[in-house]
């Protein structure tokens, strides 16, 4: 028997105070006259005024682990449902998780200290977080479960401080970036985007209140991989044929620091070239001959981007595929939460399901694009009364 699946609650955690444009700097420390110059010509291009760190501003040191993050948004979704004990399946979703093993859900699951269950932890970048919410939501609907958990998160400033980065030897100068901002990304366009939080999803059988509960009818993700070298990557440096040479492929430490092997890095060439005709104009020509929808049918588009200069893209490829959305409809926080990879769709959501904004009926079109090596996922929600 197959069963609805409904998102009843929604848990967000934001660690610190807000960190405003000219206090980042001061937070991850300085690379140089140079970057600093280059920061703000990124910040004005990706739109972005302020994020969230887990850092102690004073001293740079971690004040929440990425698990930890997790575990405060999984209880507060579980606050008004009984709590986290009711919870039968965790499944968690990021690309920074605070070591390689154990997995992440094993982790949040450690924090929360309350009860058995079953864990799942999915991979990726940005679609992690869809991919853990796909899982609970089959889980659900299969009837596997009566109660479940998604959750996506990042704790990408620990990558950012300067004490693991060194400025790049053939970093842009901040004319070249004026001129065409997509070159900063190769260099510190992550630097001066990505932030930390975490977000997470509570769905039961049945819609509950106090307020409107958000449907899951469908969601779907493809990968373009086969097309495709990697674009976003870390632990791995490319190779002049755009193969990765793993980490373990290095004969000592030494040698892995001074490549920095470690680092998060963005091809911005693949970028620049592919990331809205392959997530959004393949993706969705892909997603419409799969499942009836229409443009006129979606009241609010949530578009996860990673800098307000691809949003003019995305408005063009919309309109190149007749599927004009008017941007009235959109809804994103990227200015005030920053990206913050596999927990961006879900802290939009968080934000939009606690607004008070929503009415029976409305209907929500998710688009979550990955740079990784090019994927995307579209997630379909209708809000429905308890």
């Amino acid at each position: 028997m197959a069963y609805d699946a409904y998102i009843n609650a929604m848990g967000a955690c934001l660690p610190n105070a807000p960190i405003d444009n000219e206090q980042m700097e001061g937070v991850l420390g300085a690379l140089g006259r140079q970057s600093s110059r280059t920061r703000r010509v990124v910040l004005r291009n990706n739109g972005i005024r302020l994020r969230h760190y887990a850092l102690d501003p004073e001293t740079g040191e971690l004040t929440h682990t990425n698990a930890q993050m997790t575990a405060q948004a999984v209880r507060e979704a579980a606050v008004h449902s009984g709590g986290t004990d009711r919870v039968e399946l965790l499944s968690c979703g990021t690309s920074s998780p605070d070591q390689l093993m154990p997995n992440h859900a094993s982790m949040v699951h450690g924090e929360l200290g309350d009860a058995p269950r079953e864990l799942v932890a999915t991979a990726g970048i940005c679609l992690a977080g869809v991919t853990a919410l796909k899982h609970a939501w089959q889980a659900v609907r299969g009837g596997d479960v009566k109660v479940a958990v998604s959750t996506g998160s990042e704790l990408a400033s620990t990558f950012m401080r300067s004490r693991y980065l060194q400025p790049a030897g053939g970093e842009r100068t901040p004319e070249e970036v004026e001129a065409h901002p997509e070159l900063a990304f190769e260099a510190e366009f992550l630097r001066w985007m990505l932030s930390d939080g975490a977000g997470a999803a509570l769905l039961e059988r049945e819609p509950s209140g106090p307020g409107p509960s958000l449907r899951i009818d469908w969601i779907e993700t493809c990968s373009f991989a086969h097309e495709l070298d990697p674009c976003m990557y870390a632990g791995a440096v490319k190779d002049s044929q755009g193969r990765l040479r793993s980490w373990r492929d290095y004969p000592d430490a030494a040698s892995m620091q001074t490549d920095d092997a470690l680092a998060v890095k963005q091809d911005v060439r693949l970028l620049n070239e592919h990331i809205v005709e392959y997530t959004l104009g393949q993706g969705l020509s892909r997603l419409l001959r799969r499942r009836p929808l229409a443009a006129g049918d979606v009241d609010w588009f949530l578009p996860h981007y990673s800098s307000a200069w691809f949003r003019e893209q995305v408005a063009q490829k919309l309109d190149e595929l007749d599927f004009e959305i008017p941007e009235s409809r959109w809804y994103t926080n990227l200015a005030t939460r920053g990206n913050t990879g596999s927990a961006s769709i879900y802290l939009m959501l968080e934000e939009l399901f606690n607004s008070g904004r929503l009415s029976a009926g409305d209907r929500l079109l998710c688009f979550i694009p990955e740079s990784g090596r090019f994927s995307t996922g579209f997630i379909h929600l209708t809000v429905v009364e308890p």
